[in-house]
């Protein structure tokens, strides 16, 4: 067990981010791990051999300065902060940092009860070195941190190992934030975000795919992931070529294939909104990402059919220049208060005698992204890198189908395949590879 003593105790409501999220959860259980996510921290080089003390000491203060490790849901929802308490520690000798990583993911949290994050400590063999650690596993309910607050949390680890210390005061912590998102000032900006969504809402298809896909599987939730060299190759000459950012290429591509799959003239897509924008939120451990609203309306067709191809060097840049705007739109809806959401969708429902949710989102999931310019040969002979895997399947999703960019040459579509077939999800990757690399090529 690792001791904490943090400097303070309260409740307070949950912020935007952490309801988002926690409906998300409400909505996907029983197989809400689906949400667990970690990082493995190997032991820095040029750190003095660190003993299992000495890291749980660097765990027990990265607990006691970022409020949302220490912090429990309670009735209402709420946040509940404790002040002092223990963490659970698994020590294994020899073990494969990537199996505990998928170990200890594997299992929802219990929100109430349990502190949202999971360590283990992997340690050297021998009987004359099994103290020394070798890598930190840390695994992080989604409720505690989103991808931005555990980069944060391990740049701290990684800190404490190399100087034993971590220096500046802490970022910005949830309780305070939530309680800004109540002031007046919240407010202003929960209401700014409101009306983008509200206009959007009033003239998008009620839903991106709406028709079953006559094909089901069972379970009928699946991951398919598609690793291509050769469309990171892609995005990186079109980023270039246009002066626009891979992650807007993408989204570009991602949509306007929806478009093409769906046969929808007005496209929406939620994108997955950092909101970190301000300086005292950029390092704070929390959930602050929410899902922005990303739309296209009357976008030209990507053309996938060998007819429509001709058309798609003219399409594709006025896609990706229409998207410039829409992608701004989308970052200011990004940071918005989940009820006035929920208020809006109930009204559009109402209003138009339909339910209205895209069900479609796209998340991109770096950090960094270097962009370089491959030559037209590079591409060509990535294409033979390419391959696609199906490593998860459940029952149980929030949404009907998401696009995870999580690394440069991997992109996965989880989809319900009550909407969507397997075999259109597999289809649909290997045309969003062939988009790119055609367009990337002309």
């Amino acid at each position: 067990m690792i001791s904490f003593a943090g400097p303070r105790s309260g409740t307070a409501p949950l912020t935007w981010g952490q309801r988002a999220i926690w409906q998300a959860i409400l909505r996907t259980a029983p197989d809400d791990h689906y949400f667990n996510f970690g990082r493995v921290v190997e032991v820095p080089r040029g750190a003095r051999p660190a003993s299992v003390a000495q890291v749980s000491r660097g765990i027990g203060l990265l607990v006691e300065r970022h409020e949302a490790l220490r912090t429990l849901v309670g009735p209402g929802p709420c946040q509940d902060l404790r002040d002092r308490g223990e963490l659970p520690i698994r020590v294994a000798a020899d073990a494969d940092p990537a199996a505990l990583l998928a170990e200890l993911s594997a299992t929802a949290f219990d929100y109430a009860e349990e502190w949202p994050l999971r360590v283990a400590l992997v340690t050297t063999g021998g009987p004359l070195r099994a103290e020394e650690v070798t890598h930190v596993v840390l695994v992080f309910c989604h409720l505690a941190a989103d991808g931005h607050g555990a980069e944060q949390v391990v740049r701290d680890l990684r800190l404490f190992l190399l100087r034993g210390a971590i220096p500046g005061d802490p970022p910005r912590q949830p309780l305070d934030l939530a309680r800004w998102q109540g002031s007046p000032d919240g407010r202003r900006q929960a209401a700014g975000a409101a009306a983008l969504w509200e206009r959007e809402y009033g003239r998008i298809p009620p839903t991106m795919f709406g028709r079953p896909s006559g094909a089901p599987e069972r379970p009928p939730i699946r991951r398919a992931v598609l690793t291509s060299p050769a469309a990171h190759l892609a995005t990186q000459r079109l980023a270039l070529r246009y002066g626009a950012s891979t992650s807007t290429v993408l989204l570009t591509a991602v949509t306007a294939l929806v478009g093409e799959v769906t046969g929808h003239e007005s496209v929406a897509v939620l994108p997955i909104v950092s909101n970190r924008f301000g300086r005292d939120t950029r390092t704070a451990v929390t959930t602050l990402s929410q899902e922005g609203l990303f739309v296209l309306g009357s976008a030209p067709r990507a053309g996938l059919g060998s007819a429509s191809r001709a058309r798609l060097g003219g399409a594709f840049p006025d896609l990706l220049a229409a998207a410039r705007p829409a992608v701004l739109r989308a970052y200011r809806s990004g940071y918005h208060d989940p009820d006035d959401r929920e208020r809006i969708t109930a009204e559009a429902g109402r209003e138009r005698g339909v339910p209205v949710h895209p069900y479609c989102c796209f998340n991109d999931m770096r950090f960094a992204e270097r962009v370089e310019e491959p030559d037209d040969e590079l591409i060509r002979r990535a294409r033979a890198e390419t391959s696609l895997s199906w490593p998860l399947s459940q029952n149980e999703l929030n949404c009907r189908f998401c696009v995870h960019v999580s690394e440069a040459t991997r992109i996965s579509v989880t989809a319900d395949t009550r909407w969507l077939s397997a075999a259109d999800v597999e289809r649909y990757l290997l045309d969003l590879e062939r988009l790119l690399v055609e367009e990337a090529l002309r």
